[in-house]
């Protein structure tokens, strides 16, 4: 009976171990940046999820010369696109971009007909 409960317990750890260290729904991946001004930059980056007839949202962000986060920005990514590139605003000279997380819990301001451009 002890056995069986170890076992039980084994099988527990393992599924949760699976469920937290497991490939990502939906993930996003930078594969390019540019500057686009004194005070943007431009990031190009990469959507890979299990549902691509999904729409999604990533945060991407621009980081400054000391490494702090100088701007960031919500993009939704509509059904079947995996390739996105948009601008980022900073506080400050922005040296690199980076994509924060994606999900697909788009906020409702996002998923409007028509969205806000900036």
């Amino acid at each position: 009976m002890l056995t069986g409960v170890g076992l039980l317990l084994a099988a527990g750890a393992a599924f949760v171990a699976y469920r937290n260290l497991g490939s990502a729904p939906i993930e996003g991946e930078r594969t390019a940046f540019s500057p686009a001004g004194p005070d943007s930059v431009r990031i190009t980056f990469a959507v890979t999820r299990d549902d691509p007839g999904r729409q999604a949202v990533c945060v991407v962000r621009a980081r400054v010369r000391d490494g702090s986060e100088g701007g960031r920005k919500e993009v939704l990514i509509p059904p079947g696109e995996s390739t996105i590139s948009t601008v980022i605003k900073s506080s400050g000279e922005p040296v690199t971009a980076d994509v924060y997380g994606c999900s697909y819990q788009v906020p409702a301001y996002l998923s409007t007909e028509a969205p806000p451009t900036e």
